[in-house]
């Protein structure tokens, strides 16, 4: 399927998710953003602003039907989480790891899964896979796992964890997944970053604990995705393919709000009558930040449609990454752009657009999203298929 062929299916009009409803992703934003101040002083969210992001189904998103959940789409996630990050990019972040730690889950062994989701699909899942870290050892049925693992993004508020670890006893120690109840391990209060200050993504601690088979998987097949030909669609995928979108999700929200924000101050008449958007050069300014946020989005809503239905190939999947660090680094261009032309009062340090501002910038950083590994990977894959596209 060419990128001509995804935009007329992204045309084409869509009924609403079972699971990511409209309504409720409205309501879980407009929560977020009424919680943020809360959020933002205790580094965590809110009771509340958590409830709604459940009610609107982002944890049952990619979670296999046979236990209730949806196998939901990748553009119906990324809609949804950018929706919420226009409340709250925190709330956003946390929102789209559930949905994604959950498509994670759903490659266990099935008496693995039946364990997470035998009562229910609206299990938050957080995770700590990269960079592995404690140490994994084989015994019987299983493997004892114990260790540290930092920036666990929605801990506080999981009901189960996803740990990464090398295997101690293997040659070239490769890594294993493993599926902990979160009541297993104690939680560090370590988090205290500048922005998405309220994941709450702090540093878990496992003691020594046996870990059976049935929730252990090579981080390998993880990565790669089910390659079985009955395999939903998201379960399919590679994980590049899609997760630098959906980590994406949350900086494309907070950067629209901050062009409402940014833009209610410019045309506000400062003393003596004449506004900041009278001026030229804030009018640029305008100009050029908005087109790059919109631009970001539209690219980011393409990679999500070919991660949905194009062809799953090494091509597509270097696009997707390629550009996944491109439309973020628009998005963080154009949100600090606007930051520096805001006047005083605008860029106060618990005003709203310096929480957008330091949260798109937070996203932009993380090292999902760098670009060097995600252009070297795109230059590959062009040598490989003779300079073609996806």
């Amino acid at each position: 399927m060419t990128d001509a062929d995804i935009r007329r299916v992204r045309a084409t009009p869509s009924g609403p998710s079972e699971g990511l409803d409209a309504h409720a992703v409205r309501r879980a934003a407009d929560t977020a953003r009424r919680d943020a101040r809360a959020a933002q002083r205790d580094r965590r969210l809110t009771d509340g602003t958590v409830a709604a992001v459940a009610n609107a189904g982002f944890a049952r998103h990619f979670v296999p039907r046979r236990w209730g959940g949806d196998e939901g789409t990748f553009a119906e996630v990324f809609r949804a989480a950018a929706g919420v990050g226009e409340g709250c990019a925190s709330a956003a972040w946390c929102a789209v790891l559930w949905a994604a730690h959950g498509r994670f889950a759903a490659l266990l062994p099935e008496e693995g899964q039946k364990e997470i989701w035998g009562e229910g699909p609206d299990v938050r899942i957080a995770a700590a896979l990269m960079p592995p870290s404690g140490s994994a050892s084989r015994v019987s049925r299983g493997w004892l796992l114990q260790g540290e693992w930092d920036l666990t993004s929605g801990v506080d508020h999981a009901q189960w964890m996803l740990l990464a670890a090398p295997e101690a006893d293997e040659p070239g120690r490769p890594v294993r997944v493993f599926a902990v109840p979160r009541r297993r391990v104690t939680v560090h209060d370590t988090w205290n970053a500048t922005g998405l200050r309220a994941t709450g993504s702090n540093t878990v601690v496992l003691d020594a604990t046996v870990v059976p088979d049935s929730r252990s998987v090579p981080l390998a097949v993880l990565l790669a995705g089910d390659g079985g030909g009955d395999a939903p669609r998201c379960h399919a995928a590679p994980a590049h393919l899609a997760g630098g979108l959906m980590f994406c999700a949350p900086a494309a929200g907070a950067a629209r709000r901050a062009l409402t924000v940014w833009n209610r101050w410019a045309r506000t008449a400062a003393p003596g009558g004449v506004r900041p958007l009278d001026r030229a050069s804030v009018q640029e300014r305008l100009a050029r930040s908005a087109a790059e946020i919109e631009a970001a989005e539209l690219m980011l809503c393409t990679a999500a449609d070919r991660a949905d239905v194009g062809a799953i190939t090494e091509a597509a999947t270097a696009v997707n990454r390629r550009d996944a660090t491109l439309a973020v680094d628009w998005l963080a261009t154009a949100v600090d752009r606007l930051f520096r032309t805001g006047g005083a009062h605008l860029r106060d340090a618990e005003g709203e657009l310096h929480r957008h501002w330091s949260d798109v910038l937070t996203v932009a950083s993380h090292g999902a999203l760098r670009l060097e590994p995600a252009a070297e990977a795109y230059a590959r894959s062009l040598e490989a298929h003779g300079g073609g596209d996806a």
